[in-house]
C-alpha cells in the first residue's frame, strides 16, 4: 500500500512537472513569434500606409501642376469670354482623359462655361472651393470616396496680361479625379507583401520551434534527472551546465539532495542509537534479575542490593524516554508554544538553585552575573529546560573544585547567556557534532558520566524554537562556553 502511494505521488509530481514544461515551451514560442511577427506587421502596415499616402500626394501635386499650366493658357487664349477654342478642348480633354477624371471651367459670374461631362454648362457654380478661389485660395484635397479635388484661380498675371490689374481672379478651374489607380498599386502591392509575409511567417515559426525546443531542452534534462533520482534508478547529481540558470538549479538541488541522505542517515543512526540506549537498560536489569532467579535461597540483603540496582536502571530508561518525549515536543511546529513575559534574571536564579546541591557533591562554585534586569517574550518552560541542560553539563563535565559562570546580559533586541565552566572541555574535531542526539564527546567514560546525550540537542531545539542561536567555544582540559542569543520579542 505505501509503495503504491509513493509510485502515486512521484507520478502526480512528474504530471505536474511535464505539463509545467509543456507550458514554458508554449510561452517560449510564443515570445519568440510575437517578437519575429509583430515587428514585420507593424512594418508592413507602416510601409502599405506610407505609400498609400505618397502615391496620393505625389498624384494630387501633378494634378495641380499641369492644372495650374492648363490656367496660363486659358487667359492666353480668352477662353472664359469664348470658351470655342478647339485647341484648349482639346488639352482640357485630354488632360481629363489622363487623369479619369473632370475638369469644369467657372467664369466670374459663377457660371460654368465648360464642363468636360457635358453636365453643367452655363449653369451657376457657387461651391465653397469657387468662393475661396475667387478670394485668391487654392484647394487641393482627397475626398472620403476617395477622390482628388483641385480647384485654382486662374488669375490674370498667369497670363502675361497688358492691363493694369495683375491680381483680379478670372475665373476658377476645378479638377477631379478617382484614385483607383493608387487604389489598385496598393492593393497588387498588399497581395506581394502577404505573400513574402506568409513565406517569411513559416520560416519564423520553424525557427521559433526550433529555438523553444533548444531553450528548454536542460530543464527537459532536469526533469529526466530528477525522474531517475525519485524512481531510485539514479545516485548521481544532476549535472546540467547549458545555462548559468539551469548549473544553478543543478547545484542547488544537489544541495538539497545531500543534505536529505545526511538527513537520512542521521535519522538511521539516530534510530539505531535509541535502540541502543533503551536496550541498554533492559539488558542490565535482565542480567540482575536472572541472576536473582538462578539463585533459591539469595540473601535479603542481596535481594536489596539487586532491586536498588533494577530501580536505577528503570530510572535511568524513565529518564531516556523523557528526554525523548521532550525532544519530541521540541520538533513540533512553533504554534504549539506558550509564549507570555518572563522575567530572565529569575528564570536563571531558580535553576542554579535547583541544580548547586548536584555541583556541591564535586565541590563546584556556581555563579550568576545580570548585568541588568531583562523580560523576553519566551515559553518558559522549553527555555528552562535548555538553560538546566546546558548548566547541568558544565556541572557533570566539570572537574572537582571547579566553577561554573552563568551571565545573563541584553540589548535594545536581544538578550544573551553565556555558561562557561572549568571542565575538561571539547576536542575541536567534536565541536560540530556536540549538538547531535546521542553523541558524546569521551564514550570511554559515558558509563561513568549520567546522562542521556539528549541535553544538547534538546537545548538547540529549544532556542531555535525561538529564533535564537546557540554556538559554543571550548580549549581541551581548560572549559568550554556555550552562548545563547534569544529575542527580546517573540516572532511569530
Amino acid at each position: 500500500m505505501f509503495t503504491q502511494s509513493g509510485e502515486l505521488g512521484t507520478i502526480s509530481r512528474h504530471r505536474i512537472i511535464f505539463t509545467y514544461l509543456k507550458s514554458l515551451k508554449f510561452r517560449i514560442l510564443l515570445m519568440l513569434l510575437a517578437v519575429g511577427w509583430i515587428p514585420m506587421a507593424l512594418m508592413a502596415a507602416s510601409l502599405l500606409g506610407s505609400y498609400r499616402s505618397r502615391a496620393a500626394a505625389s498624384r494630387s501635386t501633378e494634378l495641380q501642376n499641369q492644372c495650374s499650366i492648363l490656367a496660363n493658357q486659358l487667359l492666353n487664349y480668352h477662353y472664359l469670354e469664348d470658351p470655342s477654342s478647339e485647341l484648349i478642348d482639346g488639352e482640357l480633354a485630354q488632360l481629363a482623359s489622363v487623369y479619369d477624371g473632370r475638369i469644369v471651367i467657372v467664369d466670374r459670374d459663377f457660371r460654368a462655361v465648360k464642363d468636360t461631362y457635358e453636365l453643367i454648362e452655363d449653369r451657376f457654380v457657387a461651391s465653397e472651393e469657387v468662393i475661396r478661389c475667387f478670394r485668391g485660395e487654392t484647394t487641393n484635397h482627397i475626398t472620403d470616396q476617395g477622390y482628388i479635388e483641385i480647384a485654382i484661380p486662374v488669375r490674370q498675371s498667369d497670363a502675361l496680361s497688358k492691363e493694369g490689374n495683375d491680381s483680379a481672379v478670372q475665373g476658377v478651374l476645378l479638377a477631379s479625379a478617382p484614385t483607383d489607380s493608387i487604389k489598385a498599386g496598393t492593393e497588387a502591392l498588399t497581395g506581394n507583401a502577404a505573400v513574402f509575409f506568409l513565406v517569411y511567417g513559416i520560416l519564423v515559426t520553424a525557427l521559433a520551434i526550433l529555438i523553444s525546443h533548444l531553450l528548454v531542452r536542460p530543464v527537459d534534462r532536469i526533469r529526466m534527472g530528477l525522474h531517475e533520482i525519485s524512481s531510485g534508478h539514479s545516485s548521481e547529481d544532476l549535472a546540467v551546465k547549458n545555462y548559468t540558470e539551469t548549473e544553478q538549479i543543478s547545484e542547488e538541488f544537489n544541495k538539497i539532495v545531500t543534505q536529505m541522505r545526511v538527513l537520512d542517515e542521521s535519522r538511521q543512526e539516530f534510530v539505531s542509537n535509541v535502540s541502543h540506549e533503551l536496550k541498554t537498560p533492559l539488558a542490565s536489569m535482565k542480567v540482575l534479575a536472572d541472576s536473582l532467579l538462578m539463585q533459591e535461597e539469595a540473601p535479603v540483603e542481596l535481594y536489596k542490593e539487586f532491586m536498588g540496582d533494577i530501580a536505577e536502571e528503570i530510572e535511568r530508561e524513565n529518564k531516556i524516554i523523557t528526554d525523548l518525549l521532550s525532544l519530541v515536543k521540541m520538533d513540533k511546529k512553533a504554534a504549539t508554544l506558550n509564549i507570555e513575559p518572563v522575567d530572565i534574571n529569575d528564570l536563571l536564579e531558580l535553576i542554579l538553585k535547583r541544580l548547586r546541591p548536584i555541583a556541591s557533591k564535586k565541590n563546584i562554585e556556581m555563579v550568576l552575573e545580570s548585568f541588568r534586569p531583562v523580560t523576553a517574550e519566551v515559553d518558559e518552560g522549553r527555555l528552562t529546560l535548555a538553560f538546566t541542560n546546558l548548566v547541568e553539563n558544565a556541572i557533570k563535565y566539570n572537574k572537582e573544585n571547579g566553577w561554573v559562570h552563568v551571565s545573563l546580559d541584553a540589548d535594545h533586541k536581544f538578550f544573551y547567556v553565556k555558561v562557561m565552566d572549568s571542565g575538561m572541555g571539547i576536542p575541536e574535531e567534536s565541536l560540530d557534532f556536540i549538538f547531535e542526539r546521542f553523541y558524546r564527546v569521551d564514550k570511554s567514560h559515558s558509563n561513568e558520566i549520567d546522562g542521556t546525550g539528549l541535553g544538547l540537542a534538546i537545548a538547540k531545539s529549544a532556542v531555535l524554537v525561538h529564533k535564537g542561536a546557540i554556538k559554543v567555544s571550548s580549549q581541551l582540559g581548560e572549559g568550554t562556553t556555550f552562548s545563547v542569543r534569544i529575542p527580546l520579542n517573540y516572532i511569530a
